[in-house]
């Protein structure tokens, strides 16, 4: 077992990129097996976040919601950077209202979920990020409404729902978090938890590449079937990418941050909620059902973007840390 988890530990970016590739053929070339896929995301995704919070000391958790620091700089990033770059990105998409609210409703909301995971896996400071998730869910329930006033008009607000932010904070980081201290704890004093521990430390890379595969094959035949539409919106998903790669180092660094702190804040900044947001788009009016294609095809694009981010963040960030 222990040499199979230093093979895949090893070779872990082209395992994903495999996973990536194995999923998009499997759902392109069945697209029946697509919805039980979709029922099984947040099943999977809370396995991945459960082994992930396992990996981080919850002490340290409540250690890093004095890092005022850390926060201001993520928040500021999040909801004050990104909707000045969303909103000249958009402009590229405003003739058309189903993928402009589609590329509002997913590039305004930071991640809170498997960010944390990908963050961990490039050397991030993932218990900082963890400690925030709370703060960076609270704030785009309350400002998505007021950026879509700003961007897509006043009509684009009454169509937005709380229901699935909440349920996804419930399921995604409260039901997990709770999980992973109670595992802890028995851990500090039964061999069992640390058993459970450890298998799930070992299941990390397995459980990202079933997370990718489910993903892209749950949903790579829907956005085939409008591919021509929707290749409007991948150069503004990669512009993204690059901008909020960029701008993240230099948050970190203007903030005085370390280089984990520093990867996280380029994690978070880059990351968005398409799998919260993925629900709220289905519920957009038939007219617009071009909005929640565009939402999964930024989750496409962003699960390979950040298989490449997690080998170039540490690169970019080492050479910082060395003029430094």
């Amino acid at each position: 077992m222990t040499t199979a988890v230093q093979w895949w530990d090893r070779y872990q970016v082209p395992l994903y990129v495999a996973a990536i590739v194995l999923g998009g053929v499997a759902g392109a070339l069945v697209p029946g097996i697509a919805p039980g896929l979709t029922v099984a995301i947040n099943p999977v995704l809370a396995l991945l976040l459960l082994a992930t919070f396992l990996g981080v000391p919850l002490i340290e958790v409540g250690r890093s919601f004095r890092d005022i620091r850390f926060l201001g700089t993520v928040l500021t990033v999040n909801f004050l950077i990104v909707p000045l770059i969303v909103f000249g990105l958009s402009r590229f998409v405003a003739d058309d209202r189903g993928l402009l609210l589609g590329v509002l409703l997913v590039l305004l909301t930071p991640c809170i979920d498997y960010v944390i995971v990908f963050t961990g896996l490039a050397g991030g400071e993932k218990a900082r990020l963890l400690a925030a998730a709370p703060l960076l869910m609270l704030l785009q329930i309350l400002l998505l409404p007021l950026y879509l006033l700003l961007f897509a008009g006043s009509d684009a607000v009454g169509l937005i729902e709380i229901e699935p932010f909440v349920e996804a904070f419930l399921a995604l980081i409260v039901a997990p978090l709770i999980a992973a201290a109670i595992v802890q704890a028995v851990a500090r004093r039964h061999r069992a938890g640390r058993v459970i521990e450890g298998f799930m430390a070992s299941a990390m890379v397995p459980l990202m590449m079933l997370t990718l595969a489910v993903v892209i094959g749950s949903h790579i035949a829907a956005v085939g079937g409008e591919a021509l539409t929707l290749l409007r919106v991948v150069p503004l998903y990669i512009a993204f990418l690059a901008i909020m790669l960029l701008v993240g180092l230099a948050a970190g660094k203007v903030s005085g941050l370390d280089v984990p702190a520093t990867r996280a804040v380029m994690f978070s900044g880059s990351t968005r909620n398409s799998l919260v947001i993925l629900p709220l788009a289905l519920a957009l009016p038939t007219a617009l059902s071009i909005a929640p294609l565009a939402v999964v095809t930024q989750t496409l694009v962003e699960l390979i973007g950040m298989v490449i981010f997690v080998r170039l963040v540490p690169m970019l960030t080492r050479k910082r840390q060395g003029r430094e």
